[in-house]
């Protein structure tokens, strides 16, 4: 594999026909066919770190798309100006987070190059939303990097409005790896049980791995939650896992 890609910002179709900013990253290498992953960034944004998610896609081979998702709430924003306005709205409206990601899995099926099949990633906030898509639409493999709220509300004070929906596990369309900390307390390991125990009372294949030592957003290298064993493993669970229901 070359690692060579391109990368670049566009405008998509997103919940009812939106023009929503997003970053597309795919590979340079037109061999064959490839799959897809739509990229859900987390709380703090669509930002740097979260473009460079996209990127390490298009390096291990799959097209890439991170709709922005706080576009309409501040168009134009930095990345921390944009978080802000959108957490004081109660965080993005689960209608509109599903109709956005359908538009980046549409946008991706129709690149040159796709093989019509079509995963989604979440990290923190995007976790849950990971989940929650992979409950309404018709994907092909979902990853959950420490989503909360699935299982329960936030707690009181927190401004995201986000209910839970462990109610949805009886929906889910494809697959899912959900990759947690112990040391979390959003989800909790707790938290994360009660959501596999649910998934096998329903019937849904899925495999969650919880990591020793780490907490919240061990993956963010840029900060000082980062833990590089659990991250460097919990990427080699993504591409195996990828790799089986992705693949051509």
């Amino acid at each position: 594999m070359s690692e060579a890609l391109t990368a670049k910002t566009i405008t998509m179709a997103g919940h009812r026909g939106d023009d929503v900013e997003a970053y597309l990253a795919v590979p340079d290498d037109e061999a064959g066919s490839r799959g897809s992953v739509v990229v859900i960034h987390h709380m703090p944004g669509y930002d740097s770190s979260t473009k460079e998610i996209v990127r390490k896609f298009a390096a291990n081979g799959y097209a890439a798309l991170m709709p922005n998702l706080y576009y309409r709430d501040a168009p134009g924003a930095n990345p921390d100006d944009a978080a802000a306005t959108a957490r004081a709205k109660g965080g993005v409206p689960d209608e509109r987070l599903v109709g956005d990601v359908a538009g980046a899995a549409d946008h991706l099926r129709a690149h040159p190059g796709s093989n019509g099949k079509v995963g989604v990633i979440g990290y923190c906030s995007g976790g849950r939303q990971s989940f929650l898509a992979a409950c309404r639409l018709q994907l092909d493999a979902a990853v959950d990097c420490y989503g909360a709220f699935i299982v329960n509300a936030p707690p009181e004070g927190m401004p995201l409005k986000a209910g839970p929906i462990i109610d949805l596990a009886k929906d889910l369309s494809c697959p899912l790896l959900g990759l947690f900390g112990a040391d979390d307390k959003f989800p909790t390991t707790e938290e994360t049980a009660e959501l596999s125990k649910a998934l096998d009372e329903a019937g849904k294949e899925h495999e969650f791995h919880t990591y020793e030592g780490a907490g919240h957003a061990f993956f963010s290298v840029n900060r000082v939650a980062y833990r590089p064993e659990a991250a460097n493993d919990g990427w080699q669970k993504i591409w195996d896992f990828y790799g089986r229901y992705l693949a051509s």
